[in-house]
């Protein structure tokens, strides 16, 4: 680093003396020294650490040389902690048996009854914002994630990007002497930047992780996920957690077991940095039925009925005063008495699929914890459990075999799922790799006990309040007593930071740091009654937002229900500064039952103010911004590449959905060179997969195509007569009828010639799927379509010269 020290001298040439010069020379010197005194002594404020000199003297002959061995100095503590983080995804306070729930977690209950448990700890509401902030130490919006990555925009706030002027947790430990590792959901790199050209600067091992193995993405199949290692796509093994299946969840404990034993092995006397971040229980549902089985019959009387029972133990077990209020359903849900009898029997297995898939995670979770223990590492390592990155997702709505209809803003009615499900196979099916199934937003809301409110939800707890737990069986000793000092996951960093006596840096890898927003959580391991230290935080996602100050809380729900689906009738009309305010005093409301805005009008008043002002402090505007590139407002702007024009000389396979054409969006052409074969089969190309996709083939000797929007409408069109034999011309002519989302008109050509055409209803909005790929001359995700399920992958046995893709011109 080149240190320049400029000091101005308002002296003019002519009276410039020799003394005066002298003595600023004097004065340059002395502040140079002091300068580069303090750099010595607080070297920990500039990261990476230089390396360490060499301790030899170099002669010119190594006779008149002397050698000593060069020391590198320690950063850390003696006997500095190993650190484990686990994240559960998607996942309700009023879901673990741990603290009143129904979903089996014994490995979170052992973390539990070895450590501390926080039951006034909080998440952003959403999965970006929330892993962002707990990697930084920094508000969502500050460190640009005020919404997921798969919906980013210009808005500084809302980029998708964390700025290298935020370090993360994982770059910091680094530098300090830890060997990092991540494994599982990663979601915090920009979409069109995930491709196997990178650029890495924001994948995982740009950001501090000496080593990844996951998925970039916000979600993927637990049967056929796309997967990265470090900064390269790799194929996921075919069996994993000892079965003759493969399930993610599994692979992903396998891989962080494998990482253990051989960091153990290599660098034993280097502490560790794990964060262990499942798919679970995000959508899809996904989980092998004997998992599912185990809760049959345990959900029969619905969600109403299922928060009374948690409502009941949360009480008994002093997880939540007793002078707490259940708070009521909401107007626009759906109680459990008025679904009807026929849907009941669809609408309790999706639960018990999710109940098994959040407990299948819980359990690989334990799986690590396991090795850590068998390693002999577990008295002196911090385990931070933290159930949820948010509360459970009602973006299932009414319940779906397709759970990416509700980002896409498509509306549905549940006969058309359960009719699409039972051409599946009915009910079995669901939780395997037919379908991409969510639950019933009603049982999001129950397993949220007893809060308002579901993930997406800034405004209510039932979004963003996460039950956590920490062990450290060398450092915390065990207290069963609920910690219930207001903390947020921004607190987490500063918390490690200073059980390791590491002081913030100013400047990491050349860049000068941002001010850390967390506070450590220390104090409250010894007191559980300490007096909080966090005393003001701000909540907003999507414009659905909250503001906290010592006891209070002040919230507007924003736009939009996430149970409600569809286009909003209104929404481009909607504005925060119309929006109705509720007032909660905490310190007598724990679960937001009780509005005093119209007794407080003037605490509402002065709340108010402070949001706006921690939002423009926080990069939060404009309000409502999250919302820009969603389907709701701007679906043009979402992530995608800036290219409009492709050619692929050859085929290729496992191009990332987000960085591919945006076939099924927008009005395209794509044209490939192809030499037919006698009994012609095979794909030429697929984007996506089964759970929604578009997909052009060969079947016995015809041309087929296929828009499959998200398993409830397949739309099919399939060529007159066969394809002739030898070299042809093959275009798809894809041309939407009106604006994205709408109709969408196709056209299938053979050497000029029209062979098909067709009218696709109702086109996708932002994306099929959040992890899936683009193949040409296979299909290598779940098949797209069920004419070629059971011959997966289907790759053509002909031959593909070059494809090209051009989106058409805006007239």
């Amino acid at each position: 680093m080149l240190l320049i020290i400029k000091l101005k001298i308002n002296v003019s040439n002519t009276k410039l003396t020799a003394m005066k010069t002298a003595k600023y020379s004097k004065i340059i010197f002395f502040l140079s020294i002091i300068f580069l005194a303090s750099i010595s002594v607080n070297a920990q404020d500039v990261l990476p650490f230089p390396p360490a000199p060499s301790a030899s003297q170099a002669g010119v002959t190594i006779e008149t040389s002397s050698y000593k061995k060069r020391t590198e100095p320690k950063h850390l503590p003696e006997n500095a902690p190993n650190i484990l983080i686990i994240l559960m995804d998607d996942a309700g306070p009023g879901a673990p048996s741990t603290y009143g729930g129904e979903i089996n977690t014994p490995t979170l209950s052992r973390v539990a009854n070895t450590g501390i448990s926080y039951n006034r700890f909080h998440s952003t509401a959403m999965c970006s914002p929330t892993r962002a902030s707990l990697l930084t130490g920094r508000n969502h919006t500050r460190v640009g994630n005020g919404q997921i990555a798969a919906i980013a925009n210009d808005f500084d706030g809302f980029s998708g990007t964390i700025p290298k002027s935020s370090a993360t947790l994982a770059e910091i430990l680094k530098d300090y002497g830890y060997n990092t590792a991540a494994f599982g959901k990663w979601h915090n790199t920009p979409e069109e930047q995930i491709t196997s050209k990178g650029p890495f600067d924001y994948w995982p091992t740009g950001y501090g992780f000496e080593y990844f193995y996951g998925f970039l993405a916000g979600e993927a199949s637990q049967y056929e996920p796309t997967l990265v290692r470090n900064t390269s796509y790799v194929e996921h093994p075919k069996t994993s957690g000892g079965h003759d299946y493969y399930h993610l969840s599994e692979d992903l404990a396998d891989d962080a077991i494998l990482w253990l034993t051989e960091q153990k092995a290599y660098a034993p006397e280097k502490p560790f940095f794990v964060y262990w971040a499942p798919g679970s229980a995000h959508g899809p549902h996904h989980v092998m039925k004997e998992w599912a089985d185990k809760y049959k019959g345990k959900f029969d009387d619905g969600w109403d009925a299922y928060r009374e029972r948690v409502f009941k133990r949360q009480k008994e077990s002093g997880w939540i005063p007793q002078n707490t209020l259940l708070t009521p359903r909401a107007e626009s849900m759906t109680s459990w008495a008025n679904i009807p009898e026929a849907e009941k029997p669809f609408q309790r297995r999706l639960m018990e699929i999710w109940a098994g898939f959040a407990e299948h995670a819980d359990f690989n979770a334990g799986r690590v914890i396991d090795e850590i223990e068998k390693l002999g590492e577990l008295d002196n390592t911090i385990i931070i459990y933290i159930w949820g990155d948010n509360g459970s997702s009602a973006e299932g709505l009414n319940g779906t075999i397709s759970e990416q209809l509700a980002q896409n803003a498509i509306p549905t009615k549940i006969e058309q799922h359960i009719t699409a499900l039972n051409e599946l196979g009915g009910l079995d099916v669901l939780g395997g790799p037919k379908t991409d199934n969510m639950f019933n937003a009603g049982w999001a809301w129950a397993t949220s006990t007893p809060y308002q409110g579901t993930k997406l939800q800034g405004a209510y707890f039932g979004g963003t309040r996460q039950p956590m737990a920490i062990s450290w069986p060398k450092g915390i000793k065990h207290d069963k007593t609920p910690r219930s000092q207001f903390h947020h996951v921004i607190d987490i960093a500063p918390t490690i930071y200073e059980i390791d006596k590491i002081p913030a840096p100013k400047v990491v890898n050349g860049f000068a740091q941002d001010e850390l927003d967390g506070v450590s959580m220390v104090y409250t391991f010894t007191d559980p009654k300490a007096k909080g230290m966090r005393h003001t935080q701000f909540f907003d996602i999507m414009a659905s937002r909250g503001i906290y100050q010592d006891g209070w809380f002040a919230s507007a729900r924003g736009p939009r229900e996430p149970w409600v689906g569809g286009i909003l009738k209104g929404i481009k009309q909607w504005s925060p500064l119309t929006d109705t305010w509720q007032l909660y005093n905490l310190d007598q409301d724990w679960s937001q039952a009780v509005d005093l805005a119209a007794k407080e009008p003037k605490k509402l008043e002065e709340m108010k103010a402070l949001f706006l002002t921690e939002s423009a402090k926080n990069k939060n505007l404009p309000i409502g911004g999250g919302l820009w590139s969603t389907a709701l407002y701007h679906p043009e702007d979402a992530p995608s590449s800036p290219l409009t024009e492709w050619t692929f000389d050859s085929p290729i396979k496992g191009m990332p959905e987000s960085a591919a054409p945006k076939l099924g969006k927008v009005s395209s052409t794509v044209t490939m060179d192809v030499e037919v074969p006698d009994n012609a089969n095979g794909v030429l190309y697929a984007l996506a997969g089964f759970s929604g996709g578009v997909a052009c083939y060969v079947k016995d000797g015809y041309l087929n195509y296929e828009f499959n929007l998200f398993e409830i409408q397949r739309t099919k069109i399939k060529s007159k007569d066969k394809l002739p034999k030898g070299k042809v011309k093959i275009e798809v002519e894809s041309k939407l009828v009106d604006k994205i989302g709408g109709s969408m008109n196709v056209t299938l050509k053979v050497n000029g010639s029209t062979v098909g055409q067709g009218t696709v209803p109702t086109a996708m909005s932002l994306h099929f799927t959040s992890n899936a790929t683009f193949d040409i001359g296979t299909d290598l995700d779940s098949p797209v379509s069920l004419d070629y399920f059971d011959q997966a992958p289907f790759s053509f046995n002909g031959k593909i010269g070059k494809t090209k893709i051009v989106y058409a011109k805006k007239s």
